[in-house]
């Protein structure tokens, strides 16, 4: 069960395609949505740490940035601009519309 939930996340495969040999995915799922809902997996990275400590130098520990994934869309999208739409004037107002250039526009 502990080696599907970890499969799945090292290798980042949609549930579904889990392997057999870990068992039903949905079961495979289910554990691991309510381990994550409940502290489990909290409790569990204290209890290694715990035990590692002393044994790990904290300080050498860190994280890959090569490990790290975006979307392909999450770099370089073309931003537009939000269109504004016309205001239309209210009955008796003699504000503009915004349809003008300004004076002297032909």
């Amino acid at each position: 069960m502990i080696n599907g939930i970890l499969f799945r996340e090292r290798t980042g495969i949609p549930w579904r395609d889990l392997p057999e040999r870990f068992g039903r995915w949905k079961t495979v799922y289910e554990r691991h949505r309510r381990w994550s809902a409940d502290g489990t997996w909290d409790r569990i990275l204290q209890a290694v740490q715990a035990d590692a400590d002393g044994r790990i130098d904290w300080s050498m520990v860190g994280i890959d940035s090569t490990s790290c994934r975006a979307h392909q869309h999450a770099a370089g999208a073309r931003r537009k601009t939000p269109r504004i739409p016309k205001t239309e004037p209210r009955p008796g107002s003699t504000a503009p519309t915004g349809d003008s250039e300004g004076p002297g526009a032909a």
